[in-house]
């Protein structure tokens, strides 16, 4: 279904540079807060997205998602066939689930 409030949703997310340069990034940031984004133009030309935390990571774990999706697609097509289950997989290792609890948390690069 087509959103008719879509043109003026895109408009009110707009932030012209001048507006920081004028000592309202208080006001820009409740108003991103409020909404979410806001994307920032100078010369009409889009040139940052303004992001709230929440929505960021929200984006981020879509990202995640949508990657490790097709990557499992990936293995379908081109693997063996054969599955293991995921202690399967921990008894090939040596390890159990509480090997994995006591592990910290380790910091993906």
């Amino acid at each position: 279904m087509m959103d008719i409030m879509a043109p003026k949703k895109t408009i009110d997310a707009l932030v012209p540079i001048t507006r920081f340069n004028r000592g309202e990034a208080k006001k820009i940031f409740e108003e991103v807060k409020e909404s979410g984004y806001k994307v920032v133009v100078k010369n009409n030309t889009p040139t940052c997205v303004l992001l709230t935390p929440e929505r960021y990571e929200r984006m981020m774990e879509m990202i995640i998602d949508q990657y490790l999706y097709e990557l499992a697609e990936e293995r379908e097509k081109n693997g063996t066939g054969k599955t293991y289950t995921f202690d399967e997989v921990l008894a090939k290792d040596g390890l159990t689930l509480d090997d994995l609890d006591a592990m910290e948390d380790v910091e993906l690069e």
